[in-house]
């Protein structure tokens, strides 16, 4: 959007903002245009971390999403059940990138013109929080503050509309299939390498909103402190977001087959909407204890642990599935 330069060094905020607005829609379609518009802004603008880190983490949205229209979970869980469950990784996914885009892209532009234009956010309804870090970051470059700056906002961001949301709340984060995954550590970000290796966190309690900016905090450690950038890196620029995890588990050794389908194959394009006018979650309440360093847990490669849990879950959806025929 913004390679083309303007004529003069004036510039017509009423045009750039309605550029910017045509780029969200377009780029906030589903999992897979908003994982490739994180990535491809990323390797643009390689300072700004959390861009990477973010079209990693939609990666694992995908994948959680065709999960549901997988072997497993078909036989596990009804229609309904799994169609709510797609719904919530989805409109986290799509809140998370209505919020943030204009952010980067807003900065994209205050960068080619070396100017800070951050009064503008306040147009696409984004918190004065991250108003004054984006100053902040102008000034004085701390590139993993402001990484951290935007995991605690996202997570603030789908707090209320999402993960309190009456309708997720009562019939997904209080069901029964998902307190089990949850008990179980099934919610956990993988990062994916072409060595056919799987490092990555788990998060217990997902509604809980500083355990979700600590998994976060802990993943952007692992994606640029773990020294395996550049196998993270490799497997990004290497391998596109289908939504399916054959993305990865084709280059385990042993021989996988496709249990999960395409993400434009299981789901059509969804129409959201706004639900009425967004609040700032940002009161001028103390962040900083979202902002101090958490224990980074000692085991992060998870291959030979991840697939046990999937056999696990396996497992499960047998178990529920001769329960519910029973």
């Amino acid at each position: 959007m913004m390679d083309k330069k303007p004529g003069t060094s004036q510039f017509n905020e009423l045009i750039l903002l309605a550029r910017i607005e045509q780029e969200i829609e377009k780029n906030n379609l589903d999992n897979i245009t908003r994982t490739k518009a994180y990535e491809k802004f990323y390797f643009k603008h390689p300072e700004i971390k959390w861009a990477f880190l973010a079209s990693m983490v939609s990666r694992n949205a995908g994948w959680s999403m065709t999960d549901l229209e997988g072997n497993w979970f078909r036989k596990a869980l009804p229609q309904e059940k799994r169609s709510l469950l797609f719904m919530t990784y989805e409109r986290a996914n799509w809140t998370i990138f209505y919020d943030a885009y204009p952010q980067l892209l807003l900065y994209e532009y205050a960068k080619h013109i070396k100017k800070p234009i951050f009064n503008l956010l306040s147009h696409f309804g984004v918190s004065q929080f991250m108003v004054g870090e984006w100053e902040y970051f102008w000034h004085y470059q701390k590139l993993d503050r402001l990484m951290t700056a935007l995991i605690i906002n996202e997570q603030n961001v789908i707090q209320q509309p999402v993960i309190e949301q009456q309708i997720y709340k009562q019939h997904v984060f209080h069901s029964a299939p998902y307190k089990l995954q949850d008990l179980f550590h099934f919610s956990t970000v993988i990062f994916p390498t072409l060595q056919g290796k799987l490092f990555g966190f788990s998060v217990f309690n997902f509604q809980t909103l500083t355990n979700r900016i600590d998994l976060g905090k802990r993943l952007g450690w692992l994606l640029f402190q773990a020294g395996l950038y550049q196998q993270f890196e490799a497997f990004a620029k290497s391998v596109p977001h289908t939504g399916s995890r054959y993305d990865y588990e084709k280059y385990f050794p042993e021989k996988r087959r496709r249990e999960t389908p395409l993400l434009r194959m299981a789901y059509p394009i969804v129409t959201h909407s706004l639900d009425g006018k967004r609040e700032d979650w940002f009161h001028g309440q103390s962040t900083k204890k979202w902002f101090k360093d958490k224990k980074i847990p000692s085991k992060y490669e998870l291959t030979d642990w991840f697939k046990h849990k999937q056999d696990q879950l396996h497992l499960l959806n047998l178990l529920q599935e001769y329960w519910r025929n029973g």
